[in-house]
């Protein structure tokens, strides 16, 4: 498939990778640009790929309050120096963070995070709601591996879909922040509350509410 330069800048903009491999990797992915990124991280080239084993220990820790006090968060979000911990384009990387995660409400950050006893538990809903349907027996553990994706993008923050642009997820904006930044940054920890969580009350839709007070 033939790559455009447009193609190759967006991509090399998104991974600092240089322009040749980029080139080389969109081809490889027929023009895809999210599975060119990962063909450019496997092969350890992405500038972001580069930086993730450096030592973070710098950065901030970021609040957000929804309007009317409803919903806050808290996140830690590290880089590598002070300087980098107070520039704008940082601060305002943690803001977009803590806005996410009180419109999206994850419950890990990623993947790795969750407890072997619950993945086992969504597996085991997820086989028997195959089993409903009628699904063959021998194709159902290869249904369930499938459908567990869906799991991680619901409840993992690196995998969801980013509030302000579904088009990427979470971990592909903070590869993209890596690379313009220049530094490692990892996203460790946050912890949200909502207003009258787990007593009994009218349910409301908090993504749509916190993304109709936030200006894109």
């Amino acid at each position: 498939m033939a790559v455009t330069a447009a193609q190759v800048k967006e991509l090399r903009e998104k991974t600092g990778a240089g322009m040749l491999d980029c080139k080389k990797a969109l081809e490889e992915a027929n023009g895809d640009i999210t599975k060119a990124g990962e063909l450019l991280r496997e092969k350890g080239l992405s500038a972001a790929a580069n930086k993730a084993g450096r030592i973070a220990t710098e950065g901030a820790v970021e609040s957000y309050i929804h309007a009317g006090g409803k919903v806050g968060v808290l996140v830690e979000i590290n880089c590598e120096t002070d300087f980098v911990g107070k520039t704008e384009q940082f601060r305002t990387f943690c803001r977009d963070i803590a806005m996410h995660i009180a419109a999206a409400n994850p419950t890990y950050v990623r993947r790795e995070e969750v407890p072997t006893e619950a993945l086992e538990k969504e597996k085991e809903i997820l086989r028997n709601q195959a089993l409903n349907e009628g699904k063959p027996e021998k194709i159902i553990d290869k249904m369930v591996e499938g459908r567990i994706g869906k799991y991680y993008e619901e409840f993992c923050l690196m995998e969801q879909q980013f509030v302000k642009d579904p088009d990427k997820t979470i971990d592909q904006l903070l590869n993209e922040k890596i690379s313009a930044i220049g530094e490692n940054i990892s996203i460790r920890r946050f912890v949200r509350f909502g207003l009258g969580e787990g007593l009994e009350k009218k349910q409301e839709n908090f993504a749509e509410e916190v993304m109709s007070q936030v200006k894109l």
